[in-house]
């Protein structure tokens, strides 16, 4: 029986967010083909027992013509099942006229306040016929690999300093300043996690602190940084990726919500939220416009001692 899940998000983190559905779907089907508008998804799951192949589709159908191209291309996949991950109904249909036998779906009118999080877990609750379905499962990887990462014997910490939004960033001062006080009580070492919009700010911050203390990702591939991650004890910085790579990887978290909504850090033991104070965590989304001065590096390093 061939089995496929499509992931209608553009995000590496909202893919990963999702891992752990597509991972019971799979303890039932068997291994799955994962569709998914991510092109960074397999260089984190190329590993994964769980998944027979990744499809990536380079954009999303939007168009009511596209529903035909999309059914064309889901009859050559010539999948018994779809697990269709988001309300659409588009996919929907084009699942139906490629001759989908059993197609599970989201109900199709209903993506106002959609929380992702308790929106997928009853999704594959309610398909699959169980209970208590995990949010949380596991990232595979070379463990041999983790031998050319492991150079130093220093506890090292992932910082996030990126970040897909310009509001959501915490800045260059509080995360210099963070480092700093953190080596003020343990030798640290800190991989600094970013892209190519942060690799200037993150030299700066290589320059200022010593390369014996820290190293910039920034010209990393998503490939060679599950390794980064995989090597270190915690994740701290801005909502990215690499946070939900580490709580997949039982990493303490401890994420700094300045226009990041609740649901994309509220679904595993290993988040910890950090927020201005006196603001309601449930009015925080992507409009939001906190300022990042209004977390203290005082107030990060006070959460990660709980």
């Amino acid at each position: 029986m061939k089995t496929g899940i499509f992931l209608s998000y553009k995000g590496l983190g909202s893919n990963i967010l999702h891992l752990s559905y597509c991972h019971e779907i799979a303890k039932k089907f068997g291994p799955v083909h994962l569709i998914t508008l991510s092109s960074k998804i397999n260089d984190v799951l190329k590993h994964d027992p769980f998944i027979k192949e990744i499809i990536y589709l380079d954009r999303y159908h939007k168009r009511f013509i596209d529903i035909f191209k999309l059914s064309r291309f889901l009859k050559k996949l010539e999948l018994d099942n779809i697990f269709i991950f988001y309300p659409s109904l588009r996919l929907t249909l084009s699942s139906k006229l490629a001759g989908i036998t059993k197609i599970y779906n989201y109900p199709v009118f209903k993506k106002k306040k959609l929380h992702l999080v308790e929106a997928a877990k009853k999704f594959t609750e309610q398909s699959l016929n169980i209970n208590n379905c995990p949010t949380e499962t596991k990232i595979f990887f070379d463990e041999k690999k983790l031998e050319k990462i492991n150079r130093n014997n220093k506890k090292k910490i992932i910082l996030g300093i990126g970040s897909s939004g310009p509001t959501t960033k915490w800045g260059y001062n509080n995360f210099l300043n963070l480092i700093k006080k953190l080596n003020s009580y343990y030798n640290y070492y800190f991989y600094l996690l970013c892209g190519p919009d942060e690799k200037e700010e993150a030299q700066k911050i290589v320059t200022n602190v010593g390369s014996n203390n820290c190293e910039s990702l920034a010209d990393k591939n998503v490939d060679e940084i599950v390794y980064y991650i995989a090597s270190s004890e915690m994740y701290i910085g801005n909502d990215s990726f690499g946070h939900h790579i580490a709580c997949q990887m039982n990493k303490p978290c401890y994420i700094i919500l300045l226009d990041s909504p609740k649901a994309y850090s509220d679904y595993s033991k290993n988040q910890n939220r950090i927020f201005p104070p006196n603001i309601d965590i449930e009015t925080i989304d992507h409009g939001s416009k906190l300022q990042p001065n209004s977390i203290s590096v005082e107030m990060v390093i006070d959460k990660t001692k709980h």
